[in-house]
This record gives C-alpha cells, sequence and structure tokens, in this order.
C-alpha cells in the first residue's frame, strides 16, 4: 500500500499550473500545496514504474505482491533476498516444474539451500534395439535437505513444497538433517552428528 511520504516533494505541482492570476494568491497556493502533498506518492509511483516491476528494486510489500501474481513458491516467512529471488525465477520455475532441475531449485529458493534429491529415473540410449531400461521399475523420489538449525516447521515447509514441485505420479520421502556445530569445532576432521526429521 502506498501513502504520503514527509517531506516527499511533488514532480508536477499544482501551483505552477494554475492561470496566473493565482500565482500570487497565497491562499490558492496553500490549497493546492496540501493537494501536491497527496498526489506526490502517486506522481512518484509512475515516475518509477518500471522499477516495481523488477523484483529487485520494487519495495518488498510490492515484490510480495508480485510474487502472488507470478505464483512464486513462498509463506511470507522468507527473508527479504529470498522473497526477490522467487519471485524473479517463478516464470522459470514453472517451465521446468516436475523435474529434479525444477524441484532442486524451488526448494533452493525457499530454504537458500541445495538440496540433495535421489530418484529412480534415468535416461539412455543404445545403438541396438531390446537394450536395458535406465533407472529402477519403481519410482521414488527421496529429498534430503542439511540447515544450520532445523525446526519441525521446516519440514512440514519441505514437504509440502515437494508435493507441490514433484512429478504427479511419483511418490515421495522428505529429510531435514542438522549438522551439530558442538562436535565439529572441538577437532578438525570430528565427524558431525546430525539431528533427523523424516517423513
Amino acid at each position: 500500500m502506498r501513502g504520503s511520504i514527509d517531506g516527499l516533494g511533488s514532480s508536477a505541482p499544482i501551483g505552477m499550473m494554475l492561470p496566473a492570476v493565482f500565482a500570487d494568491d497565497d491562499l490558492a497556493q496553500r490549497f493546492v500545496a496540501g493537494l501536491d502533498d497527496v498526489l506526490a506518492p502517486v506522481h512518484s509511483v509512475l515516475d518509477c514504474l518500471d522499477t516495481y516491476f523488477r523484483p529487485s528494486l520494487a519495495p518488498l510489500d510490492f515484490a510480495q505482491w508480485l510474487g502472488d501474481w507470478v505464483g512464486a513458491e513462498t509463506e511470507g516467512v522468507e527473508r527479504e533476498p529470498l522473497v526477490r529471488a522467487a519471485v524473479a525465477a517463478a516464470a522459470h520455475l514453472h517451465r521446468i516444474r516436475g523435474t529434479r532441475r525444477g524441484l532442486v531449485e524451488a526448494v533452493r529458493l525457499a530454504f537458500g539451500v541445495r538440496p540433495e534429491v535421489t530418484e529412480s529415473g534415468g535416461a539412455s540410449w543404445d545403438a541396438r534395439p531390446l537394450g536395458g531400461f535406465p533407472g529402477q521399475a519403481r519410482p521414488a523420489l527421496h529429498v534430503h535437505l542439511r540447515l544450520p538449525d532445523p525446526t519441525p516447521a521446516d519440514r512440514h515447509r519441505l514437504d509440502a513444497l515437494v508435493a507441490a514441485a514433484r512429478p504427479a505420479h511419483m511418490p515421495y520421502t522428505v529429510r531435514v538433517t542438522a549438522v551439530d556445530r558442538a562436535d565439529t569445532d572441538g577437532a578438525e576432521g570430528a565427524v558431525p552428528t546430525e539431528r533427523t526429521s523424516e517423513r
């Protein structure tokens, strides 16, 4: 929502457009100056309209509205850089939705971390007929995400994101783990322990 901004001057002051007879009329000038204060944000938006449709430059609230408009995978709790990146990538993600690459990008934009994705599919080429089929007979998808400090909400959010971005026929599992920093601070090369949340 755009509103009045203290000290913002109008790019098109009404007082300068009045007939010459009102140029020295103090009451008329003060009256239209009040209208200038109301209209200045409108002029400012119109003067900079192209920047409102660039997620990297738009005000944050407008970028979030753009996210609703283009179908960005956001929940309103992301940090500002992730919101802007998700809005900017939304159209591209719609084109690759349902692919491994699309799933990895959707999770990376939502959490800021690349997930490990294991799937049963495969592609192969053979010059002779009746070659072996790539991949596995049973479809399966597993997404493993490592976060600095995961919560149950992160696992729930990952589950919802994978359910929406996966191929429709593909059963899936998700796993969220965190490396415990206390074990890695003591000695170099120590094996980190993991806390796990799995569906």
